[in-house]
């Protein structure tokens, strides 16, 4: 039995590892950690976990906690993952892992340093419609040609997923477009070779830009372009067109239908159709394993890289 601490649990992605968790065998909760005391304590309570703090360090210093999943504020992504493997514990943090290359790079060099497990939630590596392409372009069946992304939210005001208030301010770089760069990476086999941005005006109170655009080349050709707003007044979310030399592909999330919106049957692509529950048993097969998970904290570092040079380009 792997013993397991959710670190942020009454949160909107929280509770989706909540209940992923609860799909897979051999794995239990044993503690969480939350912000606040009325929140936290009935988020336990609802699923007779029976350790709750406010304290992180408190949980890691549980004999029954084998491994953290980290769902906290983007700020605290990075040292919260160090001091999580400094107590001996394996690590899934949620994306990204860091909201800089600096941190991005010590927190690499601490699962090396340790050689525990320590992986980042880039959830479109999972999602069977994304995977549905990556085995396609790996059996040769198709080259991209292009990625088109659109990662739109109405967000200007300071609340998350659930419409509460945050404690803490998103970006669209450091997180939303971090999906989308890790995602072009992966799905065309190498780092990008050529990378921009845009940004649109800065939010008086938010102090982030509401709007971005990025385009990036593979070493191969293919290009990438991925608009972001919080200013969408619309459906909400990110869709992604694959444009390859034998189709197109649109993914939303964990649906995928051809360009004429003809669904394709993604039933035989992983064991789940939720991209949350398939990031977290490769966590947890990794640990059981002893071995590297896909969307290791290593392996997501060069997106790291490319948002670091897609920032400096903003004053360039």
């Amino acid at each position: 039995m792997i013993n397991v601490c959710v670190a942020g649990a009454a949160g909107a992605f929280g509770q989706k590892h909540l209940d992923a968790i609860a799909n897979i065998e051999g794995v239990q909760v044993t503690s969480i950690v939350g912000r606040e005391d009325e929140s936290t304590k009935a988020a336990a309570e609802a699923r007779s976990i029976g350790h709750w703090t406010l304290n992180l360090e408190e949980s890691l210093a549980r004999e029954d906690v084998d491994c953290v999943i980290l769902s906290t504020p983007t700020q605290m992504h990075a040292a919260q993952s160090i001091q999580c493997m400094d107590a001996g514990k394996h690590v899934l943090v949620e994306i990204p892992m860091a909201d800089n290359l600096a941190d991005s790079e010590r927190l690499v060099a601490k699962q090396k340093e340790t050689g525990l497990i320590a992986m980042a939630g880039h959830v479109r590596r999972f999602n069977p419609s994304h995977q549905w392409i990556h085995n396609k372009i790996k059996a040769g069946e198709l080259t991209l040609q292009q990625l088109d992304v659109q990662t739109y939210f109405f967000r200007r005001t300071n609340t998350n997923a659930l419409g509460k208030p945050r404690s803490w301010t998103d970006h669209l770089l450091w997180h939303h477009a971090c999906h989308t760069v890790d995602l072009f990476q992966y799905q065309t086999g190498g780092q990008a070779v050529k990378a921009f941005g845009l940004e649109g005006p800065e939010h008086p109170d938010l102090k982030i830009a509401m709007d971005m655009t990025i385009g990036m080349k593979s070493p191969g050709g293919a290009i990438c372009t991925l608009s972001l707003s919080f200013n969408n007044d619309g459906p909400l979310g990110t869709f992604f067109r694959y444009i390859c030399d034998n189709g197109t592909y649109i993914a939303r999330y964990d649906d995928l239908v051809d360009g004429y919106e003809n669904p394709i049957d993604l039933s035989d692509v992983a064991v789940s159709n939720n991209g949350i529950e398939l990031i977290d048993r490769e966590f947890f097969s990794a640990i059981k394993e002893g071995r590297e998970p896909n969307a290791s904290v290593a392996q997501c570092l060069p997106a790291m890289q490319t948002l670091d040079r897609i920032e400096k380009s903003f004053s360039a």
